[in-house]
């Protein structure tokens, strides 16, 4: 090699090279190459400029994952509205009648729709999540993209059954008379705490199913365990401060009820649980960075 080859041994970008009689093509343009490898400190890097070069990637994905979710059903976007109307209304017989759950001061019907529509966005950003790999399968061996944008394109589409619900929220607490205080400029805050803590879970998951198939079945009881161990169709109160401490949900949805329709605002307990789930997303962006190396080898 050339004295001045300024060309680097291993990763980055192919530089030029010194035109010498009989030397190589300097005419050539520039090409970048990547080497996957696996990480070799304890915490990985995440190339942050890489993600957003590669932004036009997950939008991409993005409105695939919303064609999909739509494509050839009857009703399409208003599955957004009839799955928590039903909720609702099954609720508020069961619980809000029959056994008198209490909700905190606030119309059971607004309660519990407020709840429907964080926990409905959790849910459909985790399914979509731990799919969001394994059905790029023939992308992911064949093209480089980085891996994370996967996981990020899955918890985009549902935020546009969240903002179709919230409009129905709106006009139950008009019927209900229920009028939102001071704390509804935090609002914003809630959905993005949530979308950042949907997208920590699905890097875990996306990663886990990608080796373990199993991973899709095992959500589905998981989410469900998950649902009656959080305050959605019933208040906080009834909880012990212990379990609203160790779910990130608990505090989300808590949060969530007093920006929107003025509920109780959350205690000691949330704002833990809120850092419980700082840590969940912190270690879910570490595990798939870690693992990202083999998934074109085994998915």
């Amino acid at each position: 090699m050339a004295a001045d080859d300024t060309r680097p041994v291993e990763g980055g970008t192919l530089g030029s090279v010194a035109a010498v009689p009989g030397g190589p093509d300097t005419s050539r343009p520039v090409r970048r190459w990547v080497e996957n490898r696996p990480a070799r400190s304890w915490w990985p890097r995440i190339d942050l400029a890489e993600l957003w070069s590669a932004r036009d990637v997950a939008v991409v994905l993005a409105l695939r994952n919303i064609k999909s979710r739509y494509k050839q059903t009857f009703f399409g976007a208003g599955w957004a509205i009839l799955q928590p109307l039903a909720g609702v209304a099954i609720f508020s017989v069961v619980l809000g009648r029959l056994a008198k759950v209490p909700s905190e001061g606030i119309p059971y019907p607004v309660f519990v729709f407020a709840g429907l529509v964080l926990w409905g966005y959790f849910t459909a950003s985790a399914m979509a999540a731990t799919d969001s790999l394994a059905g790029y399968r023939q992308l992911i061996t064949k093209v480089y993209f980085p891996r994370l944008l996967a996981p990020l394109a899955a918890v985009i589409p549902p935020l546009l059954d969240v903002g179709v619900q919230l409009v129905v929220v709106a006009i139950f607490m008009g019927i209900w008379g229920v009028a939102p205080t001071y704390a509804i400029v935090l609002l914003p805050f809630w959905v993005l705490a949530t979308i950042v803590f949907s997208f920590g879970v699905g890097a875990w998951l996306a990663a886990l199913n990608v080796k373990y198939r199993d991973v899709r079945n095992a959500i589905t009881f998981l989410l469900q365990v998950w649902f009656f161990a959080t305050p959605v169709a019933y208040g906080s109160s009834l909880l012990p401060s212990a379990l609203i401490a160790v779910n990130p949900m608990a505090g989300l949805v808590d949060g969530f009820r007093w920006s929107l329709i003025g509920a109780p605002p959350p205690g000691a307990a949330a704002v833990v649980s809120l850092i419980v789930g700082l840590l969940v997303v912190l270690g879910g962006l570490a595990y798939f960075a870690r693992a990202e190396h083999y998934f074109a080898d085994v998915i």
